[in-house]
């Protein structure tokens, strides 16, 4: 079992939008993401939940994993989940995973709990 955290303060990423505007999103975040990042709140949570399980699985954001790598949704009662492009499932076997992802005081945090089959 992994554990990976990260916060980020909502402001940072707020001053990113208003410099790139919509190309920073198209960096970082897969097509169905910005759909449904209305808000820098949202936005936030998902930078926070894709930093969160890059340090999980022990590679960080690089060669082994991308941002686009990892896509973020919610199950059908709301809950975020997570889910990997073919590619880094293979190279990174995640059996069960749990994704906890908040945002208040103008901070969002997230945390995941990943097991891989060895």
């Amino acid at each position: 079992m992994r554990i990976g955290t990260d916060i980020i303060a909502i402001k940072r990423l707020e001053k990113s939008i208003e410099k790139f505007g919509d190309r920073f999103k198209e960096k970082y975040l897969n097509p169905s993401e910005i759909e449904r990042t209305k808000k820098i709140e949202s936005l936030a949570g998902l930078w926070a939940a894709k930093e969160a399980i890059a340090k999980a699985l022990g590679c960080g954001i690089g060669k082994n994993l991308s941002f686009h790598d990892i896509e973020i949704s919610k199950d059908a009662q709301g809950a975020p989940l997570f889910r990997l492009a073919k590619e880094a499932q293979k190279i990174h076997n995640i059996t069960e995973s749990s994704l906890s992802i908040s945002h208040d005081g103008g901070f969002a945090i997230a945390v995941v709990v990943i097991i891989q089959e060895r």
